[in-house]
Order: C-alpha cells, then structure tokens, then sequence
C-alpha cells in the first residue's frame, strides 16, 4: 500500500479521533506528529509506523501478526473513506 493511503488514514483519524495526551485515538489506531509536522506516527497495538518527510516510512513492531493486522486494517479503512 502507498504512503499516500497512509497518509490519508492518519489525516481520518487526526480529523475525527479522540485527543489524549496529545495523541488521536481512532478506531484501534493512534496518530500523532513531532513539533514541526514533519514526522508523522501511526500506532496500533504493539506497532509504530514512522511517516517521514520525503516519503519516507519505518515500522517497529514486536509481533508480525500485529504488522499484518496493521495492514488490514489500514485498507480497510482507506476503502471504507473512499469508495471506488
């Protein structure tokens, strides 16, 4: 899946999660962003997903099953938001 999907999903869940801490919570995703924006995070469960500038991307994670549910869900999401 492109970054730009990502990208979007971050934006949907920023857009319409719940902010703790400053932190949105969205459906079992977190979205957050370092001071300048620059670098984006998408977290879920035991993963991190790092959205750099450039394009860019890096993923931590303990668990695949976790990275693969990540994914799912992910395009999930972004073809709920965005029917063909």
């Amino acid at each position: 899946m492109s970054l730009s999907k990502h990208l979007f999903v971050f934006n949907h869940v920023v857009a319409n999660g719940i902010k703790r801490d400053d932190k949105y919570h969205l459906d079992g995703l977190t979205a957050w962003h370092d001071i300048d924006g620059y670098t984006c995070y998408l977290g879920y469960q035991d993963l991190v997903m790092t959205l750099m500038f450039h394009g860019r991307f890096a993923y931590e994670y303990q668990k695949r099953l976790t990275y693969n549910e990540f994914n799912t869900l992910i395009q999930t999401r972004f073809r709920q938001l965005n029917p063909p």
